[in-house]
């Protein structure tokens, strides 16, 4: 995004990337619905971003979601807004179709692009030091380059098989950079199940459920039972609650809604409905439509289930106690919290230890759910450095 909108400038624009093809974590992140940005309104989009919502505030204003679709739009993807919110590329469009149009874009621009090559760090006030990793003649071969200002875009610490691998951050602590360790967002959170549990209901979804960390807001989605734990849009949200249990000295535990659309009282009419000869799992499925893994859960988690009274059972259904022991390694994450402090940084995103350096998307220490807001995070600080450089004095060259 940097490299478009600072060519678009008329700036001459050299792109340095360490993998073989360009864009492998945005393929990733399209692996699961492609969802480009969301169509929240601004004030709740920026309260996505956490304890930056009001620095995203303004890199939104700046490169809002609209703003994302008339991007997309003249690269020929012609996008819509999901039921959910979600800004998605119209069913005939892949990821791989945006990225290519895109890629195609820069060349017409007269970006060079060079893949694998690898950022080494800086030489001198101003200067770049890469490494050529091409099968080419010049393989191995190290050299310095001079730009006029310099985008870093060196993404955080999972999927490191897509280049995402955080073995930038020493280059940077070297120079005096401050730095926040990395740590798992949007990932699935581990619990102890039985043998018999795993066994028996393996993966499996859970359909229109609530789920909140000890007892504080919760999130509505679809939460996925795994061999490990459990995953899914709910769960991603409530990384940061999680990471933050065991610091607080609480165990970390998920309450689960099962019928978060069913007034209690209505619960309780249903629950106190005789149930004749019918098994609990019977039971469950007829007055509630509570079906398989749900009777396997509860007898998991709560034994005793089945003997429960109607008001015990009701607050089991409506806040399931599920003690998580731990989250899932850093790389599995779909995003990791931690980076480059933004204390390190002035307004523009520019480094404060290294004037005319320039840091975007991963690198820098936020965090945002699922949903687009990783995605729209990264394209703004993208365009918002850009704007800072194409403002600026430099007028000759950049690297991203």
């Amino acid at each position: 995004m940097a490299a478009q909108r600072l060519a678009e400038a008329g700036h001459r624009v050299q792109l340095f990337e360490a993998q073989a093809t360009m864009g492998r974590k945005f393929l990733v992140a399209g692996h699961g619905g492609f969802n480009l940005s969301n169509s929240e309104q601004l004030a709740g989009f920026a309260n996505r971003y956490g304890a930056e919502q009001a620095r995203f505030s303004v890199l939104l204003t700046h490169f809002s979601a609209d703003d994302l679709r008339v991007w997309a739009a003249d690269l020929g993807i012609d996008t819509f807004v999901g039921t959910s919110g979600r800004i998605f590329p119209l069913a005939a469009h892949k990821p791989a179709d945006l990225l290519r149009a895109w890629l195609n874009r820069l060349r017409t621009l007269g970006v060079e692009i060079f893949t694998r090559h690898r950022w080494l760090g800086f030489a001198g006030s101003t200067g770049v030091r890469l490494r050529d990793e091409s099968a080419g003649q010049e393989a191995g071969r190290e050299f310095i380059i001079e730009p006029n200002a310099t985008v870093l875009a060196l993404g955080g610490a999972s999927w490191a098989k897509t280049g995402s691998d955080g073995a930038w951050v020493p280059l940077l602590q070297d120079i005096g950079v401050a730095t926040v360790p990395f740590a798992p967002g949007n990932c699935g959170a581990e619990v102890a199940w039985s043998t018999f549990f795993r066994e028996k209901v393996g993966r499996a979804p859970l359909k229109n459920i609530a789920l909140s960390v000890n007892g504080g807001l919760a999130v509505r989605g679809e939460l996925m039972l795994t061999e490990y734990g459990v995953e899914g849009t709910p769960v991603y949200a409530l990384t940061p609650a999680l990471r933050a249990a065991p610091a607080s000295a609480e165990p970390a535990i998920l309450h689960l809604n099962l019928k978060p659309d069913l007034p209690l009282g209505a619960l309780l009419q249903k629950l106190r409905q005789a149930r004749a000869k019918a098994s609990f799992a019977d039971f469950l499925k007829k007055t509630l439509h509570l079906a398989a893994p749900v009777p396997t859960l509860l007898r998991e988690l709560r034994p005793d289930c089945a003997t429960l009274n109607a008001e015990e059972l009701a607050e089991l259904i409506t806040a399931l106690p599920i003690l998580v022991s731990g989250l899932r390694p850093l790389d599995e994450a779909i995003s990791t919290a931690g980076g480059i402090s933004f204390a390190a940084v002035d307004e523009h995103l520019m480094l404060r230890q290294r004037p005319g350096t320039y840091v975007a998307g991963e690198m820098l220490d936020w965090e945002a759910p699922t949903g687009g807001y990783l995605l729209q995070g990264c394209f703004s600080t993208g365009a918002w450095v850009a704007r800072a450089i194409a403002g600026g004095e430099q007028t000759a060259e950049t690297t991203a």
